[in-house]
């Protein structure tokens, strides 16, 4: 098991955010270490480019400062089979589904997402809202 917590892309983007206390505390877990999936680089580079509408050189600085800071773990064809699974059983988004298979596969026993159901557990992993105060 990953004793370092996996990340939902929410958690990295709040880096980017005007809500300073949100920013701080995204700052603090990235910097104790945390682990992602390419899923998460996959959508805080989407956000970026579309929401953000930030120029590529600016996301190409973010994405390597991420990648830095973070464990990444790749998107595979078993990443995929159980993020299927994972999608019907829980009835989660399929990207979010992407996220948790990702979660599990590596041994992570907490995620960190500010959009998931906080306190749900799924196999030996919890999702927790940091932001909540619980």
């Amino acid at each position: 098991m990953v004793s370092k917590p996996f990340i939902d892309s929410n958690i990295v983007l709040y880096l980017l955010s005007g809500d300073t206390a949100k920013a701080d505390q995204a700052q603090a877990i990235v910097t104790a270490g945390a682990v992602i999936s390419v899923q998460v680089l996959n959508e805080v580079t989407s956000v970026c480019l579309r929401k953000l509408k930030m120029p590529w050189s600016e996301v190409d600085a973010v994405l390597l400062a991420i990648k830095a800071a973070c464990n990444v773990v790749p998107l595979t064809v078993a990443s995929h089979e159980k993020a299927v699974a994972i999608a019907k059983r829980y009835q989660l988004a399929f990207y979010d589904a992407n996220i948790v298979a990702s979660a599990l596969l590596c041994g992570a026993d907490v995620l960190l997402s500010e959009d998931m159901h906080s306190g749900l557990s799924m196999d030996a992993l919890v999702i927790r809202n940091p932001f909540s105060g619980r």
